[in-house]
């Protein structure tokens, strides 16, 4: 065997009380909202936003990311179970989240938000579009971690070997592969936005967070093993079915952004 392929056997749990487990993924889910949480601190008191509104924001989000992710999953990719078992939708702690199912549901609080707020939709997109693509590279950590969502046998020096789950040959780490792709698109829309301080023509970061994030999914994903078992012999597998549309959505929203131009957003004061 190649000396760099890595032998992957970590402990999903960090430490266990008793029947109480802190576990890797729920720790860098909850980062994800910690660090998200700082930097919307700072885009706020760029633009002289009250930090209450930040912390109704934080909130919504919460409810978006939790209830559109599991919901998602159940909808998406196993539907026929639990439309026949609805009470085993509310059982979260068995997993099953679905990173589009849980991208909707942001869409759908930060309207809500925005509404509430007396902001625009897009000015609100743009700046969470920004941490939602970190929270990408911490929850694809957590994957890592719990040695899920990996890829398909490989030959490259870099494979690992899953352990836990019993492989016995290399794969691709496809959950590295999204964490970085994520972590790069999130180094530059923050330097976006600060480039401008704010002052970006409004609805151009949530296109790019969209168009890019998609693209990277797509094309990772020809390299992953099927996440349910219907999609076996499928040409593209359902995060590729799912990345399309969103793809598209960022396109359109990309246009429509620059046409309006002229209606770039100043920070109020």
């Amino acid at each position: 065997m190649n000396l760099l392929i890595v032998p992957w056997d970590v402990n999903p749990e960090i430490f266990r009380i008793g029947s109480f487990a802190v576990r890797w993924y729920g720790l860098l889910f909850a980062s994800s909202f910690l660090f998200g949480y700082f930097i919307m601190e700072k885009f706020f008191k760029n633009e002289n936003i009250p930090v209450e509104a930040l912390d109704r924001l934080t909130i919504y989000m919460a409810i978006g990311v939790i209830v559109g992710a599991r919901l998602g999953h159940c909808l998406f990719y196993e539907p026929r179970f639990y439309l026949s078992h609805p009470v085993e939708i509310l059982k979260i702690w068995r997993g099953g989240l679905a990173s589009h199912g849980g991208f909707l549901g942001i869409l759908i609080v930060l309207w809500l938000f925005a509404r509430k707020e007396k902001k625009t939709y897009s000015w609100i997109l743009d700046r969470v579009a920004i941490v939602v693509v970190l929270a990408g590279f911490f929850i694809r950590i957590g994957n890592l971690m719990n040695s899920e969502i990996y890829g398909v046998e490989t030959t490259l020096p870099w494979g690992f070997v899953f352990l836990r789950n019993g492989e016995n040959a290399p794969k691709h780490p496809t959950q590295i592969y999204e964490a970085l792709s994520y972590l790069a698109i999130f180094i530059l829309l923050y330097r976006l936005y600060w480039r401008k301080k704010g002052r970006h023509i409004e609805g151009t970061l949530f296109s790019l967070t969209l168009i890019l994030s998609s693209i990277a999914r797509f094309f990772i994903e020809f390299i992953k093993e099927d996440q349910v078992a219907f999609e076996a012999g499928m040409r593209l597998n359902m995060g590729q079915k799912l990345s399309i549309p969103f793809f598209l959505l960022g396109t359109v929203w990309l246009i429509i952004s620059l046409k309006k131009k002229n209606r770039a957003v100043i920070p109020e004061k």
